[in-house]
Formats: structure tokens, C-alpha cells, sequence
């Protein structure tokens, strides 16, 4: 049961990455290929997300 939540929990973090990175960093009409800059854009996008979230649930640990 455990699993399955933080499996759920992890897929929807990763929907809402893919999301709020995508809004920010595709401009345009995504071709075959990323440009350099929207590859730096989603790479940068990805890990700030991914530290926020880590600083979000190490907060919440805290103060459990």
C-alpha cells in the first residue's frame, strides 16, 4: 500500500515537473531536436524543481 502511494506521488511530481518546465522552456513549435538553450532551460528547470521538493519534504520531516 505504502509503495503504491509513493509511487502515485512520484508520478504526479514528475507530471508537474514536465509541465511547469515544458510552459517555461519551449517557446515554440518543439522541432525533432530541443535547441541548446531549451536543453539547458529543461535540464536547470528539472533540478530546481527537484531541490525545492527535496527541501519541501525535508521541512515537513521536521517538524513531525
Amino acid at each position: 500500500m505504502q509503495q503504491e502511494k509513493e509511487r502515485a506521488m512520484a508520478n504526479e511530481m514528475i507530471a508537474k515537473l514536465t509541465s511547469a518546465c515544458w510552459d517555461k522552456c519551449i517557446t515554440g513549435t518543439p522541432g525533432s531536436k530541443f535547441s541548446s538553450g531549451e536543453s539547458s532551460c529543461l535540464s536547470n528547470c528539472a533540478q530546481r524543481y527537484l531541490d525545492m521538493s527535496m527541501m519541501i519534504v525535508k521541512r515537513f520531516q521536521s517538524m513531525q
